[in-house]
């Protein structure tokens, strides 16, 4: 099969699956309640706190450490096109991951047009994003899964190139 018959089928054009936003904050109580409310205002989505695993430098085990909040399909698109024009349209290369996924962070919160708040202080974000092709839901499903067969699979230079077509990303 040719290139130009692989790139006309529909099955292969990569497709945004979710976008997950992180915020590490390393303690919980007033910080980790500010961080909430920042990611709450942001994407118009409830965080879920994340929990410690294991007790490190006065950090105990089960303490509530962070939060975070995915988005699919119309928030996700959003919410993305906001945090790369942030980054500047610009991506580096070794941000891709051998199966299409990249991720990238932001130092500042402010940088979204939100005012500065002494009380808050300034939270800095992770964003990872997962894209994939139609079809990989057969490796999900209970019923019947299947792996995904490697002439389907998503690869770090189709989703680079997706990202420069769609977004607009330069990537470096």
């Amino acid at each position: 099969m040719s290139a130009e018959t692989k790139s006309k089928n529909p099955m292969r054009r990569p497709k945004l699956e979710k976008v997950t936003v992180n915020m590490g904050v390393g303690e919980s109580g007033k910080n980790l309640s500010n961080a909430e409310m920042l990611i709450k205002t942001l994407t118009n989505q409830k965080p879920v706190k994340t929990i410690a695993r294991k007790t490190i430098f006065g950090v105990r085990k089960g303490e509530p450490i962070g939060c975070f909040v995915t988005l699919r399909k119309k928030a996700a698109e959003d919410f993305l096109v906001r945090a790369l024009k942030v980054v500047g349209n610009r991506i580096h290369e070794g941000s891709f991951d051998k199966m299409g996924n990249f991720s990238f962070g932001i130092e500042d919160h402010t940088e979204f047009g939100i005012k500065y708040d002494p009380d808050v202080g300034i939270f800095g974000m992770d964003v990872c994003v997962s894209l994939a092709r139609p079809g990989y839901r057969i490796a999900r499903r209970k019923i019947a899964s299947h792996k995904i067969p490697k002439s389907h699979r998503l690869t770090k230079e189709d989703s680079i190139s997706f990202v420069r077509e769609k977004y607009g990303v330069s990537v470096e």
